[in-house]
C-alpha cells in the first residue's frame, strides 16, 4: 500500500491574545479517565494472526535467533501562520511495516509500505538473509497482550478536532505575540499533531498494540529596536488532548512568553568570559543533563565502549547530591509511552543515585548482549528504522535547597536560563549555547545576558555540583532528540543547580 500524502493551502487573517511555561510532573487541570483500561485500538492493518505467524516464520527461515514485525499507521497534521496569514496547512498519512531479525550481534532489517502479502514475504526474507544463523527456530504462538495502564488518557483527541478549531488556537497565539508590544515585528506560530497507531508481534509470541497522541504549539517572536534584532521562543504540548490549551497552557500565554523573551533580549548584554560559579535554572537546564549525561548512559554506547562511562558502573561519577532518572511513565509527557517500540513495558530507570552510576537505558539487543534486564527504552522514529536505546523523560531529582538560598550563595557568577543547543563528545566534553540568562552579583540576579557558552566535561561538572534545589521543573514540552539519523520526542528537567566553577564563554 503506497504512502499517502495530502497538502492544503489556506489564507486567513489574524486574531487572538498570551504564554507561561508548563512545568512539573503532572498536567494539572487535565481531567483523567476513571480507571482507564488498555487503549482502545483500531486495527489499521487487517492481518490475521495466522498471517503474522507466517511472516515471522519466513523471517526465521535462514536461522535467526529472534524476529519481530513493527506495523505503524500514522496521521500527521500541521498549521503554520506568519505575515498575518495562515501560510500552510498540511496532512500526511503513512502506513507501513518493518521486519527485524537478530542473530547474535547481527541485525537484519527490511521495511515496506506495500502491504501485499507477496511484498511482505520478500521483506521478511531480506531481513532473514542479513541476520542468518545455523539453527532453525519455530516461532511461538501469538498471545495478544493488553497492558493495564494508560499514560495518556485524553478528553479531546487532536485528530478528532476540526481544522477550524486548530486555526483558531494558532491565531490566538499569533495575535498575543504580535500585539504584545510595538517592537515585535515578526511572529511565526506552528501547531503540529500526530496520531500514531502501532502493533508489534515477535517470534516469542508477543502481540501488543498502542495508540499514541502527540501535539505541540510553538511561537517564535522577533523584536527590533534601532539596529538590534532578537528572537524569543515558547511553546507547549505533550501526549495530551486539545483541552491542554484551555486548562494548562493557553495559546495566549505561549504568544506572550515568546514576545517577552524577545523584548528582554533587546536589553541583554554579553556576559564576561572566564571560569566562575554557574547556576542552572530549573526546567530548561535539563537539556544539559540530557545531552551531557543521558546519551552516554544509553546501553549501545556502553557496550561498544564509546562512552566515558563504559567502565564506571557502580562507581562514583558525581556529587553525592545528584540523582538522575529516566522515566517514560510520567502521564501526558512528550517522552512517555505505554510500551516501547519493541513492545516492552517501560520502567522508571534510576541512572545515577547519590553520585554513583547504577543503571543504563536498554533495548532488546543491548540487554541480550550485556546480559541485563530490559528497561523499555528501545525506540525508533518510524517503521523504516530499527529500535535503539533512547532517552524518554530524563531529569535530575530534587534536592534540599530553596532556589533563593542557592542564588544568595553566589557573590559573582552566571545564571543560565534558556538554551539554543549544544554539542557533546563521547569523551564527555561539551559546549552549550545559552540563549538567555543573568549576571549574579552579591547574591542577586542583575543584568540580563545573551549569547553565552558553557564549556566543560560531564564528569567534572557532576563532581562540581554544590547545591541542588527543591524546585524540580521540566522544560517546554516541545523537544525532540536526534541519534543515528532518528528523531524521537523527549523531555528533560532539573531543579535549580549550583556548579562551583564552570567555563563561561562570553565577552573578554
Amino acid at each position: 500500500m503506497p504512502e499517502i500524502k495530502r497538502r492544503t493551502f489556506l489564507k486567513a487573517s489574524a486574531a487572538g491574545l498570551g504564554s507561561i511555561i508548563f512545568s512539573g510532573l503532572n498536567c494539572k487541570g487535565i481531567k483523567k479517565m476513571k480507571n482507564p483500561p488498555h487503549l482502545v485500538f483500531e486495527d489499521h492493518f487487517h492481518f490475521s494472526q495466522e498471517d503474522l505467524q507466517k511472516f515471522l516464520n519466513i523471517s526465521l527461515s535462514r536461522g535467526g535467533d529472534f524476529s519481530e514485525i513493527y506495523l505503524e499507521y500514522k496521521i500527521y497534521n500541521s498549521i503554520n501562520m506568519e505575515e498575518d496569514i495562515i501560510k500552510e496547512t498540511a496532512e500526511s498519512i503513512s502506513l507501513g511495516l518493518g521486519i527485524r531479525v537478530l542473530s547474535g550481534e547481527k541485525t537484519g532489517y527490511g521495511y515496506t509500505n506495500d502491504l501485499s502479502r507477496e511484498k511482505i514475504k520478500k521483506t521478511a526474507l531480506t531481513a532473514a538473509s542479513i541476520a542468518s544463523g545455523t539453527t532453525l527456530r519455530n516461532t511461538a504462538s501469538l498471545n495478544p497482550v493488553q497492558f493495564p495502564h494508560n499514560f495518556y488518557p485524553l478528553l479531546i483527541h487532536p485528530s478528532q478536532e476540526s481544522l477550524e478549531e486548530k486555526i483558531r488556537l494558532v491565531k490566538k497565539a499569533y495575535s498575543a505575540a504580535r500585539n504584545f508590544d510595538s517592537k515585535i515585528k515578526k511572529v511565526k506560530v506552528s501547531l503540529m499533531d500526530l496520531d500514531q497507531h502501532i502493533t508489534i508481534v515477535n517470534s516469542e509470541g508477543l502481540k501488543v498494540s498502542d495508540a499514541r497522541p502527540l501535539i505541540k504549539m510553538v511561537c517564535l517572536a522577533v523584536a527590533e529596536k534601532e539596529e538590534k534584532r532578537e528572537a524569543g521562543f515558547s511553546g507547549g504540548g505533550g501526549r495530551v488532548g486539545m483541552e491542554y490549551f484551555a486548562h494548562v497552557l493557553t495559546p495566549e500565554e505561549i504568544g506572550q512568553d515568546a514576545a517577552k523573551e524577545a523584548l528582554n533580549l533587546l536589553e541583554a548584554i554579553t556576559p564576561p568570559a572566564g571560569e566562575m560559579p554557574v547556576i542552572l535554572a530549573p526546567g530548561h537546564s535539563g537539556v544539559l543533563v540530557h545531552e551531557a549525561v543521558g546519551h552516554l548512559l544509553e546501553a549501545d554506547f556502553i557496550r561498544k565502549k564509546t562512552s566515558i562511562f563504559w567502565n564506571k558502573m557502580g562507581k562514583k561519577v558525581g556529587s553525592s547530591q545528584i540523582t538522575i532518572y529516566d522515566d517514560p511513565t510520567i502521564p501526558n509527557f512528550r517522552g512517555s509511552y505505554n510500551i516501547d517500540d519493541e513492545g516492552t513495558i517501560p520502567k522508571k530507570t534510576l541512572l545515577i543515585i547519590k553520585g554513583n552510576l547504577t543503571g543504563l537505558l536498554q533495548d532488546r539487543l543491548s540487554a541480550k548482549l550485556m546480559k541485563k534486564p530490559l528497561t523499555g527504552h528501545g525506540r525508533r522514529e518510524n517503521y523504516t528504522c530499527i529500535p535503539i536505546p533512547r532517552m524518554s523523560n530524563t531529569y535530575i531529582d530534587r534536592g534540599e535547597y530553596s532556589p533563593e538560598e542557592i542564588i544568595k550563595s553566589v557573590k559573582k557568577g552566571f545564571y543560565a536560563q534558556k538554551y539554543q543547543g549544544g554539542q557533546v563528545e563521547d569523551s564527555g566534553k561539551f559546549t552549550f549555547s545559552v540563549n538567555s540568562g543573568f549576571l549574579i552579583e552579591n547574591g542577586k540576579l542583575t543584568s540580563p545576558t545573551k549569547q553565552a557558552t558553557l564549556i566543560g566535561t560531564n564528569i567534572d561538572i557532576l563532581n562540581d555540583i554544590e547545591m541542588i534545589g527543591s524546585d524540580l521543573k521540566f522544560g517546554l514540552q516541545t523537544g525532540s532528540c536526534g541519534k543515528e539519523g532518528q528523531t524521537v520526542p523527549v523531555n528533560d528537567g532539573c531543579p535549580t543547580i549550583k556548579i562551583a566553577k564552570m567555563t563561561v564563554g562570553g565577552q573578554k
